[in-house]
Formats: structure tokens, C-alpha cells, sequence
């Protein structure tokens, strides 16, 4: 038996389901992202880091240890 369904109705098929699973599935989609733009951040700290002058071990312990 072949079903045929029309693109409009498969998009719109499609945007419920991918709606539904967003509202059930929120803390996980919120993980994800949260990760991603932890990712996308440190990349751009490390494309920062790359064009600026090195900070030697030392300065970064002193840093610390004022932190704490």
C-alpha cells in the first residue's frame, strides 16, 4: 500500500513533531546548547589567547592564589 502525503502537510507533520519534542525534551535541547556556546566561547578565548602576548606560569599562580 502506498501512502502518499503532500509536502504541506509532511512540513507541517514535521514541525509538531519537532515542536512536541522540544516541549518534552527542554532540559536536554538546553544542555546541548548550553555546551555548544561553552565550545563556541572557548574557541574564541583561544583565537583571543593566540594573538596576544603569552602570560608566563608564574603571573597565572599569583592570579590564582589572589582569586582564593
Amino acid at each position: 500500500m502506498n501512502t502518499k502525503i503532500s509536502d504541506d502537510k509532511l512540513k507541517n507533520l514535521l514541525k509538531e513533531v519537532f515542536i512536541e519534542i522540544l516541549t518534552e525534551k527542554r532540559e536536554l535541547f538546553r544542555d546541548i546548547f548550553e555546551e555548544v556556546l561553552e565550545d563556541f566561547a572557548l574557541s574564541k578565548a583561544i583565537e583571543q589567547g593566540r594573538q596576544n602576548k603569552f602570560v608566563s606560569e608564574e603571573k597565572i599562580h599569583e592570579y590564582l592564589e589572589e582569586k582564593s
